[in-house]
C-alpha cells in the first residue's frame, strides 16, 4: 500500500522512516553544483545586479509575498533557459505554512514548479522572510521521491527569494540525497553562483532527455 504524507506536516525524519531516505555528506555525490560552470556573459550579470536592485528596494517595505517569483524566481529560470524547450514546466498543489513568534502569526505558501519530471524548484512565499529554505527541503524530496523517474538522479532548488539550496536525489539500494551550501542574495556573488548552478542542471537534464 502506497505510503502518504501531507506534504504540509512532513519532516526529515518521516522520510528517513517511512522512505529509508539517507543524507550523505559525500562532497563527489553532488558535484554538479561545485567545480566547473558554466561562465556567464555581461549581459547576464547586469540583468542579475538588477534583479539585485529590484529586491533590495522591496525588502525597504517589507514586501515579499507575491514577488519571489516575479522578482527573482521568474529571471533565474528565464536566464539558465528552463522555460524554452526542451523543458516544459508543470505545477503541484500551493502548501500552507505557519510560523509563530510569540503573539506574532506569520503565514506563507510554497509552491513547486516541475520541469520536466527532473528538476523541482520550491519557493516560499511570504511577507517577511522568516521562512528559510529548511522550511522546503523536506517538502520538495517528499515531490521527488514519488516521482515515476527513478533510474535518473532528480535535482531540487529551494528558495525564499533571498536563499537558496540545491539538492540532487539518487534511487540507488535506498534513496540518497545530498544538498548544496546555503547560498545568499547579496552576498559574494552567490546569485551569479545559482545561475550558474541551474544552467549546470538545464544542460544535464536537457541532454539526457535529448
Amino acid at each position: 500500500m502506497a505510503q502518504t504524507i501531507a506534504a504540509d506536516k512532513v519532516t526529515l525524519y518521516d522520510l528517513e522512516q517511512k522512505f529509508q531516505l539517507q543524507q550523505t555528506e559525500d562532497p563527489l555525490f553532488f558535484a554538479e553544483w561545485q567545480g566547473d560552470l558554466p561562465a556567464l556573459t555581461e549581459a547576464e550579470r547586469h540583468r542579475l545586479a538588477r534583479v539585485q536592485a529590484v529586491v533590495a528596494n522591496l525588502e525597504r517595505r517589507s514586501v515579499l509575498e507575491n514577488t519571489v517569483k516575479l522578482a527573482v524566481v521568474a529571471p533565474l529560470l528565464d536566464l539558465s533557459g528552463l522555460f524554452l524547450p526542451p523543458f516544459y514546466v508543470s505545477t503541484e498543489d500551493s502548501v500552507e505554512i505557519e510560523a509563530r513568534d510569540e503573539s506574532i502569526v506569520v503565514r506563507g505558501r510554497i509552491d513547486i514548479l516541475v520541469l520536466m519530471d527532473r528538476l523541482w524548484v520550491l519557493i516560499i512565499e511570504s511577507k517577511r522572510a522568516e521562512f528559510s529554505p529548511k522550511v522546503g527541503i523536506p517538502q520538495v524530496l517528499s515531490y521527488m521521491l514519488a516521482s515515476p523517474n527513478k533510474n535518473r538522479p532528480l535535482y531540487g532548488l529551494v528558495t525564499n527569494g533571498t536563499d537558496f539550496v540545491f539538492l540532487k536525489l539518487l534511487f540507488q539500494e535506498v534513496p540518497r540525497y545530498g544538498r548544496s551550501r546555503q547560498f545568499i542574495l547579496g552576498q559574494d556573488h552567490d546569485l551569479d553562483r545559482v545561475l550558474q548552478i541551474l544552467k549546470r542542471l538545464a544542460g544535464i537534464v536537457g541532454q539526457e532527455t535529448n
